[in-house]
């Protein structure tokens, strides 16, 4: 592997890793020395920081140095993506996992929207995202920062319930009893029409700037540009 490889791993293991210990074994050593506001400005600077670092890196690594899985893998990539958008735009209607005054009670309630799919939309979206990239097969710069990204997600979701379960006692039990972790594809037409419409055109728009942002066109503008 060469160096500029070598560094974009570094990267996104520095990205990746200080999420995790900041959101789980440092986060409460952090908010007792520096309390509260000081631990959020912290964790911002390391995101921030550790962000640029993997978007430097990912940059100067080497582009398209894989065959790639040709038209099929565009397909998959672009079926995938769909369902990911739709999870992301109802992730924050009603979300008890957001750090808002109304989340007990909103755990409390019957599942609506895309939490009838799984309680961790935002995340799985990422997930499929990073799943997404994957498929491409398109360069292995891509490869190591969506598997990063995707582990960042899932794994994510999961140490997510644990805080939660600690932080909220009963109520998060109660809607963990009532959803899953694992997605219910089954009930994805059933999220309701604001989460359809609004992720579609999030989809259509996204892979529409793709062009512009990654200099590829994705989605039904690869074949319409």
């Amino acid at each position: 592997m060469g160096g500029d490889l070598i560094t974009l791993v570094a990267a996104n293991a520095a990205f990746v890793g200080s999420h995790f210990a900041m959101s789980h074994p440092l986060r409460g050593p952090m908010v007792r020395v520096l309390g509260a506001g000081g631990f959020q400005i912290a964790y911002t600077v390391v995101s921030f920081a550790t962000l640029a670092w993997v978007y430097l890196a990912f940059i100067a690594a080497p582009p398209a140095d894989l065959p790639g899985s040709g038209d099929i893998g565009w397909i998959a990539a672009s079926l995938i993506t769909m369902p990911a958008m739709i999870l992301l735009a109802g992730s924050f209607i009603g979300n008890p996992a957001l750090p808002t005054p109304l989340a007990e009670a909103q755990a409390r309630a019957t599942p609506r929207g895309v939490f009838r799919v799984t309680r961790h939309p935002m995340m799985w979206a990422i997930g499929l995202w990073a799943l997404s990239h994957l498929v491409l097969f398109w360069s292995l710069r891509t490869m190591i920062t969506a598997l990063a990204m995707g582990v960042l997600a899932l794994v994510g979701a999961k140490l997510q319930d644990g805080k939660k379960a600690a932080l909220m006692g009963d109520a998060w039990a109660e809607w963990s009893s009532k959803t899953s972790y694992w997605p219910r594809w089954s009930q994805l037409l059933r999220v309701g029409t604001v989460p359809l419409i609004a992720g579609t055109v999030l989809w259509l728009v996204g892979t529409w700037l793709h062009l512009w942002l990654a200099g590829i066109p994705a989605g039904v503008w690869k074949w319409l540009a």
